[in-house]
């Protein structure tokens, strides 16, 4: 008897149990959300939207070069970690990876797979938002390195990178080691 006294009481609950489903209303000029649960009325606030730039919310009055490039910025000073792609630890791909991941602008996570997209260009047609590969090191048979250029100030290419030795900084491509790690340079955008 007791088994059917249980399943008496637990269908009893559920049949007389009623839904409180809540019907949302926009009002789009107070930015707010009404909801109605059978007469009673409720007020909630939109969720905070966060401002990090997201996408291509860009602001008109930047170029998405611009904006990648800043992007990208804020990660000058940043430490080497091999594989990093936060202010904890940075590599050269994860940087570019990251700061055009920000908009939108999908690349591999590897620098040598990197350099496999885009059009290649020549060094004298180069502009801001471009990547410059290099083969560096003992594996000078393979592109291993990357840097977006930031800058052309007097013929001088300056593009942002992740070196193991001194973290994310600006270097000019015109110094000895550059130069001579060269391999090419790509348009993405």
């Amino acid at each position: 008897m007791k088994p059917y006294l249980l399943v008496y009481v637990v269908l009893t609950m559920l049949i007389s149990c009623k839904s409180s489903k809540k019907i949302y209303k926009r009002d789009a000029t107070a930015n707010e959300i009404s909801a109605s649960t059978h007469g009673q009325k409720e007020i909630e606030r939109e969720p905070f939207k966060d401002n990090k730039p997201k996408k291509r919310e860009a602001k008109a009055s930047k170029s998405i070069e611009k904006n990648i490039i800043d992007y990208a910025k804020q990660f000058e000073g940043v430490r080497y970690k091999w594989g990093g792609t936060t202010k904890a630890g940075m590599d050269c791909s994860g940087l570019i990876y990251e700061s055009f991941k920000t908009y939108e602008i999908v690349l591999p996570r590897i620098s040598r797979d990197m350099a496999k997209k885009g059009k290649k260009i020549s060094l004298r047609k180069v502009n801001r938002g471009d990547l410059l590969f290099f083969k560096t090191g003992n594996r000078r048979n393979s592109i291993n390195h990357v840097g977006l250029i930031v800058a052309i100030k007097n013929n001088d290419i300056e593009f942002i990178h992740a070196t193991s030795s001194k973290g994310v900084i600006i270097s000019k491509l015109n110094e000895a080691y550059w130069q001579k790690a060269f391999f090419e340079a790509r348009r993405i955008l």
